[in-house]
């Protein structure tokens, strides 16, 4: 397959979740994503279950289609191996904290300087120049400050944090597009750019979407929260065997859904007559809506609302997944061999290319695995290469 990114050659100097995801979809898309890592490495590596140290569960869900170098930054001849690294780099990407590269030399106007076609992409938690800039940030407080942790305080009486990384991983979706629509410009000008890409700035924004709601207008039109999401009854419906989740959104999926259901009356019950009434009267919609549902198994539900083309599908847990009739259709879960890790199983992505799946071009490294490699690519000889690659256990971050 011939991949939108193939040829781009991307600096990852990113750990944990947020950043190396970012990497990951370009890696995906085709570029050559070289990780960079401290002595000890990616400290993510170390997470969750494992075969061998340092190739945890966690690390091989975001480190795909990589090549690992191992590059002590405290030293010179490891700066001086990033700083020839660069030279010849499309994308340099770090999520480290902006006083901490700076101390390091590798500032946004530094590597500019030397690299002026250079993408430089900055993944923070807050943007720098804020009252928050430099602060670290997490999944969970980013969660809290966004607004998403609070949305349960308005709907349930106390805030909880969703038991996904949705902020990493919503932040690492901004960024990815973000460098790519920076690389897309340096092909129009021949300049390079910094990118910057924030987790709370960017939680922020998708968070008011829809939660915005009367305060989009100034002065508001009403109080923020949209009040349909934050209804106690919008939830997965209980069958008589399980439980199901359906949208009829449209007044004709409405009339539909009530007449399926055995109680046509509901249709032309005033406070569910048209969309505007139905979200003035949400929490008694998904009152009788949950009455009905609860007649029936989940089986039987998804037929019916389906054959009516109203939205519908059962509650899936982790386990479930699995066995989904449509990802086992479509290949979704494929096994791959890794050369040390054995067979390991990797859930296929959004994208497709003339129908065809991102290919795993590349196994997840181990650490430094690639460093000769990469740095003799630069026509670096034995010697200089063994001076870039010696470390300590000093952690960059």
């Amino acid at each position: 397959m011939n991949l939108p990114l193939s040829g781009v050659r991307v600096l990852d100097l990113t750990t944990i979740l947020f950043g190396p995801y970012a990497t990951q979809i370009l890696g995906d898309f085709g570029a050559d994503v070289i990780k960079i890592e401290a002595p000890g490495g990616d400290p993510i590596r170390y997470l969750g279950p494992a075969r061998n140290s340092g190739m945890g569960a966690l690390f091989l869900g975001a480190n795909r289609n990589k090549r690992s170098i191992m590059l002590d930054l405290k030293r010179a001849e490891g700066c001086d191996a990033l700083w020839r690294l660069m030279d010849e780099a499309d994308m340099f990407v770090h999520n480290v904290r902006p006083h901490k590269i700076l101390s390091l030399g590798f500032g946004p106007d530094e590597v500019l300087r030397r690299c002026p076609g250079i993408i430089y992409g900055g993944l923070h938690g807050y943007r720098e120049d804020g009252p928050y800039g430099g602060r670290p940030a997490y999944d969970d407080v980013i969660q809290g400050a966004s607004g998403i942790a609070g949305l349960f305080l308005e709907r349930d009486g106390e805030p909880q944090l969703v038991p996904s990384v949705i902020a990493d991983k919503s932040a690492a979706l901004m960024a990815s597009s973000g460098l790519i629509a920076a690389y897309v410009k340096r092909l129009r000008t021949g300049k390079g750019v910094y990118m910057e890409c924030s987790m709370f700035e960017g939680l922020v924004s998708y968070n008011l979407i829809e939660h915005q709601w009367g305060t989009v207008f100034s002065p508001p039109e009403g109080n923020p929260g949209y009040t349909r999401l934050l209804s106690r009854n919008r939830r997965p419906h209980r069958t008589r065997d399980g439980f199901v989740c359906m949208l009829p959104y449209t007044d004709k999926h409405w009339r539909a859904f009530w007449e399926i259901a055995g109680a046509s009356e509901m249709a032309i019950d005033p406070r569910f007559s048209t969309m505007p009434l139905r979200a003035q009267n949400i929490d008694a919609l998904y009152q009788e809506a949950g009455k009905v549902l609860a007649a029936r198994d989940t089986e039987e539900w998804v037929a019916l609302l389906t054959k009516a083309d109203i939205p519908v599908g059962q509650v899936n847990n982790l386990e479930d997944l699995k066995n989904d009739l449509h990802l086992n259709e479509i290949g979704f879960f494929r096994l791959y061999e890794h050369p040390t890790e054995g067979t390991i199983e990797i859930p296929d992505t959004a994208y497709r290319f003339d129908r065809e799946s991102l290919p795993v071009r590349r196994h997840q490294p181990q650490l430094g695995e690639h460093g000769h490699e990469v740095l003799a690519e630069l026509g670096m000889d034995e010697e200089e290469i063994c001076l870039a690659l010696g470390s300590t256990e000093e952690s960059l971050i």
